[in-house]
């Protein structure tokens, strides 16, 4: 059986979750529990504090974990990675308060950061060449300047809204981070076997998000233009209508190119455009 981490509360907590759901996993959560069994999977969930996690991974006491690439880099655990999983994207980045004078990185030089992220701050401040007063708390960063604990900040940040509400502004990032899995670095033969099922199906899940099932008719004389839009997977799916002159295509797209798409079938005479979601993709 295998062991897998995440946050047990908060943001990626409720991602991670989404995403074994998807694959198929099913398992009863509570805000009570820190660990659960899956019921048609062999699959152990712990549920631990998001900084705990490279450790335990690291030290074998969990096969897998799934954690923010931040704290991954400040515990000094990269070897640990598998893949990025495409969710619950942020960015490490330093913020003044706002109406203060700020032109670079250089103005925060001698002066005072709260922060929570040490190591990262510390290797972006030595390569452009500051050196900077480091104050580490491990929560309400935002709060520092305002007390006078610090001349600025260094914190995670989603929307910014938090900042903003704190009567800062962020001036540089510092690191770009997401949801990646990680796995203890012996893991024994059988436990291989059931993380390469577990990517599987977790990339399967990915893959479907990232695409959209089209389905559009279009007069046969326009088909040539309409497949070169829509190469799908290997080739579109064509039918005849039983309007003489009229098929059916059916084709796979990727979600960033659809509305791009989308204006150039209209253009070539595609009309009774369906898009609908995928469930998993599989190729």
């Amino acid at each position: 059986m295998l062991r897998l981490a995440i946050q047990k509360s908060g943001r990626l907590s409720e991602d991670s979750l989404t995403l074994i759901r998807e694959c198929g996993i099913s398992f009863q959560s509570s805000t009570y529990k820190l660990k659960t069994e899956a019921t048609n999977f062999p699959l152990e969930i712990l549920f631990l504090r998001d900084d705990d996690i490279p450790g335990y991974v690291r030290d074998g006491v969990a096969d897998l974990g799934i954690v923010g690439q931040n704290v991954l880099e400040e515990a000094g655990c990269t070897g640990l990675q598998v893949e990025a999983l495409g969710f619950s994207k942020c960015r490490l980045a330093l913020a003044v308060p706002r109406g203060e004078a700020y032109e670079s990185v250089q103005d925060l030089r001698g002066r005072s950061i709260a922060t929570s992220y040490p190591q990262l701050l510390g290797r972006y401040l030595a390569g452009h060449g500051v050196q900077a007063e480091l104050h580490v708390i491990s929560g309400s960063v935002e709060i520092a300047p305002s007390i006078g604990l610090a001349d600025a900040v260094c914190d995670i940040v989603s929307s910014g809204s938090t900042l903003l509400g704190n009567g800062l502004r962020e001036v540089e990032t510092v690191f770009r981070s997401e949801a990646v899995l990680i796995a203890y670095a012996a893991l024994p033969p059988e436990k291989q076997v059931l993380l390469e099922q577990l990517r599987f199906r977790m990339q399967a899940v990915r893959r479907a998000r990232r695409h959209k099932y089209i389905v559009l008719n279009a007069p046969a004389a326009s088909l040539d233009a309409v497949r070169a839009l829509l190469p799908g997977i290997k080739a579109p799916t064509v039918t005849p209508l039983a309007d003489a002159g009229w098929v059916s295509v059916q084709s796979v797209v990727q979600e960033d190119a659809f509305w791009h798409i989308t204006d150039q079938l209209r253009a070539v005479g595609a009309e009774g455009i369906l898009v609908l979601p995928i469930e998993k993709m599989i190729e």
